[in-house]
């Protein structure tokens, strides 16, 4: 696909957009900068259009999900069917408005910063109420980067919004019951397992369950293990330029934007979410999450691609196992309208 001017600005919309949280981030010397990383990227990658709707949809997504993070576990903690269940629940209203389509945002968004939330509430020496206010400060601090960048850099032509597709309601219960049932395994495996260090794995096994069917989540795993190889080896050579010199934000910033910049033009050639948006959360969670002097990015690369790989593999098992048993059923068996 032709790199037009507006694929180009788009492109400079994600990277200023995420630099821009990285270095609030790292100049405040907040923790989970993985929100202020990957927020940006979300907002400005995934809508082709900013406007007050998406805006309040992204807002009023991480106001619920850090309410729902800082009541759930202090009640349900104790009784893990039940936190179970409620986990359950959330995700799939979360998806069964992505399945519906006009708050489709809101679901996405939703379900990536409820699964990042979860895995970190899971342990003791994560501040919940820390974490909780940090996730609205960076969904709000995302939405007026995305504004500011916007004004600078606007579109030259009206961007082409595409037409939600007819569904069955047989298909939304589907996609809905698909998407819910397998985000809530993960959530099992991740309670039950002690991997503190696999975030990037337990996003990736929400991220490739968006195109909500069988044969969509086979494309988008193999689209994510690629983008994910290829945005660990992009950090790793970053890794090997900087070498000692994580303290100079003006060199980390920088070495940032290139890497976003690299992936954003694979991204909006691409014209939809696969290798380029994988490559893209990859270097967001790398340097939101890893790259300071306490912590190695060579290690951190090299166990964030074994463990998404076999995340996803495990993730898309269960996939065609879940999808064939709700077609069993009528009311839940994938038919597309024609």
């Amino acid at each position: 696909m032709e790199l037009t001017h507006d694929k180009l600005r788009t492109c400079l919309r994600i990277a200023f957009g995420s630099a821009a949280g990285l270095l609030t981030a790292k100049v405040m010397n907040w923790n989970f900068g993985v929100f202020f990383t990957v927020y940006p990227m979300l907002l400005l990658g995934m809508v082709p259009i900013l406007n007050r709707f998406v805006a309040m949809q992204f807002i009023g997504s991480s106001l619920l999900t850090s309410l729902e993070i800082m009541i759930l576990p202090g009640i349900l903690n104790h009784w893990p069917p039940a936190f179970i269940a409620m986990v359950f629940f959330l995700f799939l209203g979360r998806f069964f408005l992505m399945a519906k389509g006009p708050l489709m945002l809101f679901g996405a968004s939703g379900c990536v910063s409820l699964s990042i939330m979860l895995h970190f509430s899971s342990y003791a020496h994560f501040d919940l109420a820390e974490m909780a206010s940090l996730n609205i400060i960076a969904s709000l601090l995302s939405v007026a980067l995305a504004y500011i960048v916007y004004t600078f850099l606007p579109n030259q032509e009206a961007p082409v919004v595409r037409a939600l597709p007819t569904k069955s309601a047989n298909v939304i219960r589907h996609q809905a019951l698909l998407g819910g049932i397998i985000a809530t395994l993960s959530f099992i495996v991740f309670q039950t397992v002690d991997l503190v260090d696999s975030l990037s794995a337990q996003v990736a096994t929400i991220l490739v369950l968006f195109p909500m069917s069988f044969v969509g989540a086979s494309q988008s795993g193999r689209q994510r293990c690629i983008g994910t190889l290829l945005g660990c080896g992009l950090g790793l050579l970053t890794q090997l330029f900087l070498y000692s010199y994580y303290h100079n934000l003006l060199l980390l910033t920088l070495s940032f934007w290139l890497c976003v910049m690299v992936f954003a033009r694979w991204h909006v050639k691409e014209g939809m979410p696969g290798i380029g948006f994988a490559g893209l959360t990859t270097v967001g969670i790398l340097f939101g999450q890893y790259v300071s002097p306490e912590h190695d990015l060579v290690y951190s690369a090299l166990y964030r691609i074994s463990s998404m790989t076999i995340a996803i593999l495990l993730t898309l098992c269960c996939v065609y196992l879940v999808h064939k048993i709700l077609n069993l059923f009528p009311s839940t068996r994938h038919q597309i309208l024609s």
